[in-house]
C-alpha cells in the first residue's frame, strides 16, 4: 500500500520536528516547509494527500493562504488541517469558513494529530476535476452551480444550494447553527440562526422526494452534520 504524503507548513522548528517524527512513525511520507513561498513552490512540483498548515507564518498567514489554495483549481480540493494556538471559537470558525477541513489547537498530542488526519482522509469526498461533488446519487456542480439526484436536476434557492455545497464539502463533522450561518450567509447582520433551521427544513423537503433527506442529520443540543453513515 502506498504511503500518503503530508505537506507540513510550520515555521517553529520544535513543532515541525515533532510533527515530522510523529507522521513518519505513523507511516506517512512528510514534506516540511517553513513558510508560504516554500509551500507554493512545492505545490507546483507535487500534490500531497493532505496539508497541515500553521496559522501564524512569516510573510503571509496560513489563514490568508487558505484562500489562495481554495481559489486554485489544482489545490482547491486538497484536504487541509490548520495548526494554531488560537483556541477561541471565532478563530476556529474563520479557519473552517475559509476552507479548512479541520482545526487543531496547540499544544496537541501526536495521537490527536494522527487521529484527526486519518478522520479527514477517511471522509471519502468524491470531487472530480470539473468541480463535481458526489455522494451516492446526489451531485452538485460547483462550476455550473446546480444540483441533481440520479442526473435529474433539483431546484434549490441560492442559500439552499450554498448550504448543500458546504455540507458536501465538509462531511462527517458537526456544525453549530452559528457556524453554518457564518459559512453560508456571511456577515449579514439582518439574519439570525433561525434562518439555518428554516433553510435546512426546506432543503430536506427537496431531498426527501428522493430519500436523501437522511443525509442531513440533527445533532441534538449542538447543530447539524451531513453524513451518509448511519449513526
Amino acid at each position: 500500500m502506498n504511503k500518503r504524503t503530508i505537506l507540513l507548513v510550520e515555521d517553529e522548528a520544535a513543532i515541525r520536528n515533532m510533527v515530522i517524527y510523529s507522521l513518519r512513525r505513523s507511516e506517512f511520507n512528510v514534506e516540511a516547509v517553513e513558510d508560504v513561498p516554500q509551500a507554493k513552490y512545492y505545490l507546483t512540483q507535487q500534490k500531497p494527500d493532505l496539508i497541515l498548515l500553521d496559522w501564524m507564518l512569516p510573510t503571509m498567514s496560513g489563514l490568508d493562504y487558505i484562500s489562495d489554495l481554495r481559489a486554485n483549481p489544482s489545490t482547491k480540493h486538497i484536504p487541509l488541517i490548520m495548526l494554531t494556538a488560537k483556541a477561541e471559537e471565532d478563530n476556529k470558525i474563520k479557519g473552517l469558513t475559509q476552507g479548512a477541513d479541520d482545526y487543531i489547537t496547540k499544544p496537541f498530542s501526536p495521537r490527536e494529530l494522527i487521529a484527526r488526519i486519518h478522520t479527514v482522509l477517511r471522509r471519502g469526498l468524491v470531487i472530480d476535476t470539473n468541480g463535481v461533488i458526489q455522494v451516492e446519487d446526489l451531485t452538485v456542480d460547483t462550476q455550473k452551480h446546480n444540483a441533481a439526484i440520479k442526473q435529474h436536476a433539483i431546484k434549490l434557492s441560492r442559500n439552499e444550494y450554498r448550504l448543500l455545497v458546504f455540507f458536501m464539502q465538509h462531511q462527517q463533522r458537526v456544525y453549530t447553527r452559528e457556524q453554518l450561518l457564518n459559512a453560508v450567509w456571511g456577515n449579514d447582520a439582518h439574519i439570525d440562526d433561525r434562518a439555518v433551521d428554516v433553510t435546512i427544513r426546506r432543503l430536506r423537503k427537496v431531498l426527501a422526494t428522493h430519500g436523501y433527506d437522511r443525509l442531513i442529520k440533527t445533532v441534538h443540543g449542538v447543530g447539524y452534520k451531513f453524513s451518509d453513515v448511519d449513526d
